[in-house]
Formats: structure tokens, C-alpha cells, sequence
């Protein structure tokens, strides 16, 4: 496997490579929302809905974090569902498969291959669209061993081979696989379309090139990668090879008191408003011309860029209501105006109609 070396720290980032909103020019996008689109048998329920795509066929994947099976620190927390393109569920996919235990996001690619990335067996599974297991990528700790000891607050160096809670996939135009890796690790891994690892790039830190939780990755029609670096604030932008394009960061005022969903901040004087802008879920539209959303946690609301980085418009924000939104954790964006959300504070699963001003197309 070949090391990238860590990219050379930028002391000031040519003005090409950045890009930030100006509030001047961000106004909210007019949408509708469904908040129950997709049926679930009698005695079903969704739990923490962590990731959501859709295929060719527009069926409907949901992956989820569930009570089935599971045990309060331990066990079984992942469901993956296939529903149709009428909403209607149809199968539950990878039922007790030892790469399931906390869910984190499903991505469909251009042949209708199913992957899901759980940071609790810190695998990436691909599926054929039948259901079959076709690659497993990382491999899950033995149940035999206890965890490698770190001191507190210490990150655990990444183990050759593995993973340290990822959360996402993309690819590049020669099928070429992107794993966010993740929470603990904070690099890329670059793994060829069989299974052999290719390169690495990153490590902890805030300079550019630098990421500090992976959260969500993407990639657009010409290959390249945008990471969303969460707790960096920022979404970066590499080509194939690692090389740093721009990083993009929204910064859009929020005028009203957020909602933080789960409580008062911890810190007397903290502002929840911090982390407005934070990548918590990105998307990359088809079609010639291609739009970026991301999704914040607070004030909770879904953005919509330009791939240079502008902000075109707003749309939502934190609440318990239709077209609010509670931990939007994954998108997908199978055109321009339709966008499916997937919630964790709301266990459920949205679907936005857009009606965007010429302005903000």
C-alpha cells in the first residue's frame, strides 16, 4: 500500500482554493417535505435512520440503527431495508451478517451495488443489487480479544489493513473505491475496484489536507472527491490522487434562537452556533450541471452549493415537524429538486420536493 505523504500545510490558501458563503446572497429555497414516504409492514419501525440512497430502479435503501437483536453496548444494531419505487417495503438485506453492528451510511453505485459502512464492525460491505455479499473491505474486532489499550483522550494509531470507524464510500471514474476513515483514523483510503489497497492520505489536524472526523465523502462526475471534515467545519476537495483542490466553508447567519434537538449546550456561554455549516451529510447531484448539499446539525438546516463552493440557498432547519429536520445524517439526491433525508433524532425518513427561484439554479 502506498503512503501519501502528508499534504504540505498552506500558510495562506490561495483565494482559488477557498470558497465561503455570503450571507448577502443566501436566501431560504421554497420545498415541500414527505414525511412518511415509505411503508413499513404492520409492527415495523425505523430506528436511528443513519443512511438512505436510491438506485437506478428508484428503490429505496435505508440503513438504520435498530433495537432488534442488539443489547445496550454490544450486539446486533444494523438493518438494512430495500423499499420500491411506490414506497412499498420489500426485503430486509444482510439479515444477521457479521459485518452489521451500528449503521452508519448505504451507497448505491452506477452498476446498483449496494455498500454500507458500519463504524461498529468498522467493515465496508458491497452487495450486488440480488442481495449477495460481493467484497467485504476492514475486518471487525475479535470477540475473543479486548481492544488495544490507549491512554484517555489518546486517538488509537491506525492498525495496517483496518479501519477505526468509518463512515462512508465513494468512487472515481475507474471504479476506484474512497473509504472516509472516519472518526478515529481521519485519512482516505484508496482501495483499486478488486479490493487492493491502494493509498492513504491524511491525518489528524486542522490544517488543509488535515481532517478531524470524516463524516461523509462524495464524489462528482469527473472523479473527484469531497470529503465532508465535520468537526474541521469545512468540506475539502482532493482529486483521485490525493491532490487538494479547494476547501469549501459555509458560513450563513442564523438570525433566531436554534433548536439544539437534545439540550442546552454543556458550557455556560457556549454558542450552539458554532458549528453551523458543519458537514454532517453531503450529496452530489447527476446531470451536467452538478449541485453539492450538505447538512448541519445546528441550526439543522440542508445547503445548496454550486461544486466551487457558493451557497445558492438554505432550506429548513432542527424540529420534530414536516420539513424540520433532527440529525439529518445521510442525503440522497437523485435530481436537483428531489432530495431523501435520513434522520437520527426523528427516527424517520424524509422526502423534499424543491422549488428553486432561477436564482438559485
Amino acid at each position: 500500500m502506498r503512503l501519501l505523504p502528508r499534504l504540505v500545510v498552506l500558510a495562506a490558501l490561495p483565494v482559488a482554493l477557498a470558497a465561503r458563503a455570503t450571507a448577502q446572497d443566501v436566501a431560504p429555497i421554497a420545498f415541500t417535505a414527505d414525511a412518511n414516504p415509505l411503508k413499513l409492514p404492520e409492527g415495523m419501525h425505523f430506528g436511528e435512520v443513519t443512511g438512505i440512497d436510491l438506485d437506478a430502479r428508484r428503490h429505496v435503501f435505508v440503513f438504520m440503527r435498530t433495537g432488534a437483536r442488539n443489547t445496550v453496548h454490544g450486539g446486533v444494531a444494523s438493518q438494512l431495508f430495500e423499499f420500491g419505487p411506490d414506497g412499498r417495503f420489500l426485503r430486509e438485506m444482510g439479515k444477521d451478517l457479521y459485518g452489521f453492528a451500528f449503521a452508519h451510511t448505504v451507497r448505491v453505485d452506477k452498476a446498483g451495488n449496494i455498500w454500507t459502512s458500519d463504524e461498529g464492525t468498522n467493515m465496508i460491505v458491497k452487495f450486488s443489487p440480488a442481495g449477495r455479499v460481493l467484497m467485504v473491505l476492514g475486518r471487525r474486532d475479535e470477540a475473543v480479544e479486548e481492544p488495544a489499550p490507549h491512554a484517555a483522550g489518546e486517538i488509537p494509531a491506525p492498525r495496517w489493513g483496518t479501519f477505526n470507524r468509518p463512515t462512508d464510500v465513494a468512487w472515481d471514474l475507474a471504479g476506484n473505491i474512497f473509504v472516509a476513515d472516519g472518526y478515529n483514523n481521519s485519512r482516505v483510503v484508496k482501495v483499486s475496484p478488486d479490493g487492493r489497497w491502494l493509498a492513504t492520505w491524511g491525518d489528524r489536524g486542522k490544517e488543509p489536507g488535515q481532517f478531524n472526523i470524516l463524516h461523509t465523502i462524495a464524489n462528482d462526475a469527473k472523479g473527484n472527491i469531497y470529503v465532508g471534515d465535520r468537526t474541521n467545519r469545512r468540506i475539502q476537495v482532493f482529486d483521485p490522487e490525493g491532490k487538494l483542490l479547494r476547501v469549501m466553508t459555509i458560513d450563513v447567519p442564523f438570525a433566531r434562537e436554534p433548536n439544539v434537538m437534545v439540550g442546552a449546550m454543556p458550557r455556560p456561554g457556549a454558542n450552539p452556533l458554532a458549528v453551523s455549516g458543519a458537514p454532517w451529510a453531503i450529496c452530489i447531484t447527476p446531470g451536467p450541471t452538478q449541485y453539492l448539499y450538505s447538512a448541519d446539525a445546528v441550526p439543522g438546516r440542508i445547503y445548496k452549493l454550486t461544486l466551487d463552493g457558493k451557497v445558492l440557498g438554505v432550506l429548513g432547519e432542527a424540529g420534530k415537524k414536516a420539513g424540520e429536520f433532527g440529525w439529518v445524517h445521510q442525503i440522497a439526491c437523485p435530481s436537483e429538486n428531489e432530495l431523501w433525508v435520513g434522520e437520527i433524532l426523528n427516527w424517520r425518513v424524509q422526502k423534499l420536493t424543491l422549488k428553486p427561484t432561477a436564482a438559485q439554479r
